[in-house]
């Protein structure tokens, strides 16, 4: 998602196109692919959002090596979203009824739960 902060917002639909095209590829040549067509398209007019996104490479390709079943759990950021979801909840809900130790405690119980 940081390498769409670098292209202005009429550019951005057509960037992240583009960037799904890379993670969501069926083998790790079509990502490649389509890896190198976006910095072929986008490094002339924004220098930012290549470099961004070359820096990545590695850890953006890293998901390939494992066993395609795995990939959608692996390159979702999902899990850490609910976990972080049911923090959220839990500390509007006690607003006020909890020290700051206890709301501590308590998230750090509830990160523990979920994990």
């Amino acid at each position: 998602m940081n390498v769409l902060n670098c292209p202005p917002r009429s550019a951005q639909p057509e960037a992240k196109q583009v960037l799904h095209e890379i993670w969501q590829a069926e083998i790790q040549a079509g990502a490649e692919k389509a890896f190198d067509l976006f910095i072929r398209t986008y490094e002339p007019k924004y220098p930012k959002a290549a470099i961004c996104l070359h820096k990545d490479r590695k850890e953006l390709m890293a998901f390939y090596p494992f066993p395609a079943q795995h990939w959608q759990s692996i390159r979702t950021s999902h899990p850490i979203e609910s976990t972080f979801g049911t923090i959220r909840h839990r500390t509007k809900r006690s607003k006020g009824c909890l020290s700051r130790d206890g709301m501590l405690h308590m998230m750090f119980k509830l990160g523990q739960c979920v994990l």
